[in-house]
């Protein structure tokens, strides 16, 4: 029997060649291919008898491989119905790992080359989109949501790069978010506050901790009435609003042209009657665009790769500059200043967890260069807890009708004498002393340094 094809190979190409010769579409009518499976299925059992073919062991387990190599993603297809893996990626063709609740594991699902190629192309088939050697990068949506990414030699070494980052279990709100302990109460409430209030929100953080499943969640607060308009370079953002348009950038065709950009994405956006402006993650130009936008009084959101809430400040502060020579510092710092109001960082700890590291809410102000900014919470003893420090711009609350006073200015635990001693000024980029607390400004704890990602 060595050598011989499997049951499951020889009724996937007896499927195949049956499509073919009878020009039927599989996507068009989900029905057909179970049907015609069940068909050849029973065709191969009754040649097995004859001993010319492997026995059919397992008909059911079988008739699911089949399915999954017709219409599904193959060996991959359990992984991607299974709600537990949040990330799936290829390095080699017998080289795939999974992340469940952020924790890597190798997992046993033995590809050829040509598999995953057939792979690719069956996820690129919905999207339009396409890699080859001109383009040997490509990211896409799938139709279920997921963002696949794919890289190609001579960009790799040897074999086909895909990582596929599933949003099958969507968190849609702060609460579910305070459950699964990413955010505390008090923190969950003060960020639909400042949503409520219009405020402009930076998400932080590195590479898998949560920015995206915030920034949702943060937009489930938002006013049932209000209009968003989401741009991203794939879809990621997935929202229950009434009133929501979603945009994704575009590539160029194989002639170089039709290429849409984010900056143009956010151009357009402009002229759709946003009540909330809403960018997925900015990483160049496009940045400057999304300040001239929050600037004019348009409230909206984005997330930043950064390793802290200042250092989001700092770079957010740098790449306008890419946008071109005319653009200079002396007008970008200032500008984030004015326009951010608040700065969310998020991480991901050891054995897996996303949480809220710390929140801090620039004060409008630049101190020799450097944004200055107030830490509203910070980690204390592994937990997010308020400083007592108000925001130092209200009047997006007072508008609002709202009073974050009630909520921040809540007591709270005094740290060790050890962690007293060891604070640090609250401001960023100030080493002068706290001023004296004024009617919207109370002392604070600096925050413990949590664990990194």
């Amino acid at each position: 029997m060595t050598g011989m094809p499997s049951a499951a190979s020889v009724i996937t190409e007896r499927v195949r060649e049956r499509v073919r010769s009878e020009r039927l579409d599989l996507a068009a009518d989900p029905t057909a291919a179970e049907r015609l499976v069940r068909d050849e299925l029973q065709s191969y059992a009754e040649r097995s008898l004859a001993g010319s073919l492997p026995p059919l062991v397992d008909e059911q387990a079988t008739l699911g491989r089949v399915l999954a190599d017709l219409t599904g993603y193959g060996p991959l297809q359990p992984y991607f119905d299974d709600p537990e893996v949040e990330e799936i990626w290829i390095n080699a063709p017998d080289a795939v790992f999974v992340a469940r609740a952020g924790v890597t594991e190798r997992v046993d699902a033995p590809l050829t080359d040509d598999q995953v190629r057939t792979l690719v192309e069956r996820m690129l088939q919905s999207t339009g989109r396409r890699v080859d050697l001109a383009s040997p990068f490509v990211d896409a949506s799938l139709p279920d949501g997921s963002r696949l990414h794919v890289a190609i030699p001579d960009v790799t070494r040897q074999h086909w790069a895909v990582n596929v980052r599933k949003f099958s279990q969507r968190i849609r709100s702060l609460a579910r978010l305070v459950e699964l302990g990413s955010l505390t109460p008090l923190a969950a409430e003060f960020l639909r506050m400042t949503v409520l209030a219009g405020g402009n929100i930076l998400v932080s953080g590195a590479t898998h901790s949560g920015k995206t499943t915030l920034l949702g969640a943060m937009l489930a607060s938002a006013r049932p009435s209000d209009r968003i308009v989401t741009v991203e370079e794939t879809f990621e953002l997935d929202l229950a609003a009434a009133d929501v348009v979603a945009m994704q950038c575009r590539t160029p065709n194989l002639e170089g042209a039709g290429e849409i950009s984010l900056r143009r994405l956010i151009k357009e956006a402009l002229r759709m009657r946003p009540d909330r402006l809403v960018v997925g993650e900015v990483r160049e130009a496009e940045s400057l665009d999304l300040l001239i936008a929050l600037n004019s009084g348009l409230p909206g959101m984005c997330s930043i790769h950064a390793n802290s809430a200042r250092d989001a400040l700092v770079k957010l502060s740098t790449l306008p500059l890419l946008a071109g020579r005319n653009i200079d510092s002396g007008f970008v710092v200032p500008t984030v200043a004015s326009a951010i109001d608040l700065v969310v960082h998020c991480e991901l700890v050891k054995g897996g967890q996303r949480r809220v590291a710390e929140i801090v809410a620039p004060t409008g102000r630049v101190v020799d260069g450097v944004i200055e900014a107030d830490t509203l919470f910070g980690m204390l003893s592994g937990t997010l807890t308020s400083t007592g420090v108000l925001p130092a711009r209200l009047d997006r609350f007072d508008g609002a009708g709202l009073d974050p006073a009630m909520l921040l200015r809540a007591p709270a635990p005094d740290p060790a004498p050890e962690a007293r001693a060891a604070d640090a000024p609250s401001r960023a980029g100030t080493a002068h002393p706290a001023p004296h607390p004024s009617p919207h400004r109370a002392p604070h704890l600096a925050p413990e340094p949590g664990p990194r990602a």
